[in-house]
């Protein structure tokens, strides 16, 4: 079938909430059937996150309260964009550097994910780093995490068995799980 005839065409917007972090639409769209309808939507720079694999095939990952879930999350380290035009892959070793105090030497792409494509249009750009280099942590200063190594296969069984809960973590470990093991994975980088 052509795209097209699926096609939503934006009438209107109105900002609704401008926020720090996200920014709230309500929009007019004429429906592929020609009929008005209306889509409430959050823009949002984007982020980009790293699965840091260490020599040993752990990977270092932060655990941290979400308050939305008003509990502990492991995650892999991430971060959102300073802008829409930050280069991810800096965005990523930022992130790296400040979560887990490393730096690599290897650095390879594996994609891009869509959280809540219904209602957001953040993209999260995905890493894993390999030949990763200790250094010190270098947290914002309203970023409270506690930095922990988890071997890569027992993080894959977590992801199978819910205990992962935190999207780009698992799909990143899925990824990570499926390179280590031969698998390719035959993505195109894009912004």
């Amino acid at each position: 079938m052509d795209e097209m005839e699926f096609y939503e065409k934006p009438l209107s917007s109105e900002l609704i909430f401008d926020g720090k972090i996200i920014h709230v639409y309500k929009d007019s769209i004429e429906l592929p059937n020609k009929k008005p309808a209306f889509r409430e939507l959050i823009r949002h720079v984007g982020g980009a996150c790293i699965i840091p694999l260490t020599d040993e095939g752990e990977v270092i990952c932060v655990r941290q309260y979400r308050y939305p879930y008003a509990r502990m999350i492991i995650e892999i380290p991430a971060g959102k964009l300073d802008s829409k035009n930050e280069d991810h892959r800096s965005a990523a070793l930022r992130e790296l550097r400040e979560e887990t105090g490393c730096t690599c030497k290897k650095l390879t792409y594996m994609g891009q994910m869509y959280g809540s494509p219904a209602i957001l249009d953040e993209v999260i750009y995905m890493y894993m780093a390999e030949g990763l280099e200790p250094g010190e942590l270098d947290l914002d200063e309203d970023e409270f995490v506690e930095v922990i190594k988890i071997p890569l296969d027992e993080m894959y069984r977590m992801v199978l068995d819910g205990k992962i809960l935190d999207a780009k973590t698992q799909i990143a470990v899925m990824k990570a799980y499926a390179l280590k093991n031969g698998m390719t994975i035959n993505i195109e980088e894009r912004t």
